[in-house]
């Protein structure tokens, strides 16, 4: 089942349930995806009962399957990826084995197709490709087998990040502010079955292409994660209750063999020119410049549709 939702002049808009092909769209028993995040039991069959898509869809009036929502947890879970912004930072991190996770802002998600706007080129704007679920209500406790039973929803995030301001705010040791600005999201939150195989072990299995101004920058795949959705849901909930709506990140995708498949952020692949050439070639992003990000299935297909998101002066 892949839901969506649409625009309708409110700041939630309105929930629909999307057709196979992604054509076409029926309206939900419920209002929005909060809504039926709340009462998951009793909502997600009538969903799924929707087999009659009668109302095309416009991909420009889909907003952010959770245009806002109560809680973003964001993790770090690829181990690729952290042991090189550690590098590149000159962080030296607690080893702990326990998932690294902060909390970010939640009141914004940029549409999938949409203008993000930035103060200052100056700043260092860089996306971030992620996975992410949402969870129903989730008690403080839950373990981790019984995490994964809280799993609702499966999304695809653009973390977007400035990098000039993150080192420092890193090393203050009090977390970060305004180095994290609104995340995007794809226009489906898929559930998992949705995913068939390429959901295992709490991860998602699927190659995450990101191209930079029509180019391939990265295609790595979502299964290296050093710890499963379902134990960043225990971490996340082991002093609190997680309220219905919580959305937790992955962290960039990345794979070890970055230099052959490619980047997710370009953080990481100036990482890799600082580590191999002794200096970063590649700029962060411009004004006017664009990214997408599609994650795709061994038949080519993209379950969470297309994020196209591009840079402007704000």
């Amino acid at each position: 089942m892949r839901l969506a939702t649409l625009q309708d002049g409110t700041p939630d808009g309105r929930l629909v349930v999307v057709s196979p092909d992604g054509r076409s769209h029926a309206p939900a028993p419920v209002g929005t995806l909060q809504a039926a995040l709340e009462r998951w039991t009793d909502v997600a069959p009538q969903l799924a009962a929707i087999t009659t898509f009668s109302e095309p869809l416009d991909p420009a009036q889909v907003l952010a399957p959770l245009p806002r929502a109560w809680q973003w947890l964001d993790g770090s879970a690829f181990q690729s990826h952290g042991d090189l912004m550690d590098a590149v930072l000159g962080i030296t991190p607690i080893k702990t084995g326990a998932p690294l996770m902060y909390q970010g802002m939640s009141d914004r998600f940029y549409a999938p197709i949409s203008e993000v706007k930035f103060p200052d080129e100056a700043l260092g704007i860089d996306f971030e490709g992620e996975f992410g679920v949402i969870v129903d209500a989730v008690p403080m406790g839950t373990s981790a087998a019984e995490a994964m039973n809280h799993i609702r929803l499966v999304v695809q995030v653009n973390d977007w990040s400035l990098r000039t301001l993150a080192g420092p705010e890193m090393k203050t040791g009090f977390g970060w502010v305004q180095a994290k600005p609104p995340c995007g999201m794809a226009p489906y939150a898929v559930t998992p079955d949705e995913l068939g195989d390429a959901w295992r072990d709490g991860r998602v299995c699927l190659d995450l292409r990101v191209d930079w101004n029509g180019q391939r920058f990265g295609a790595a795949n979502g299964e290296p994660m050093g710890h499963g959705f379902h134990e960043l849901v225990a971490h996340a909930a082991r002093t609190r209750d997680l309220v219905a709506g919580t959305i937790i990140g992955s962290g960039t995708v990345s794979n070890p063999n970055f230099r052959e498949i490619g980047s997710s952020c370009i953080a990481e692949r100036r990482g890799i020119e600082m580590l191999d050439l002794g200096e970063a070639k590649t700029a962060f992003m411009r004004f006017g410049d664009s990214v997408r990000m599609e994650a795709v299935d061994a038949a080519g297909r993209a379950p969470f549709g297309v994020l196209n998101q591009t840079v402007v002066r704000g």
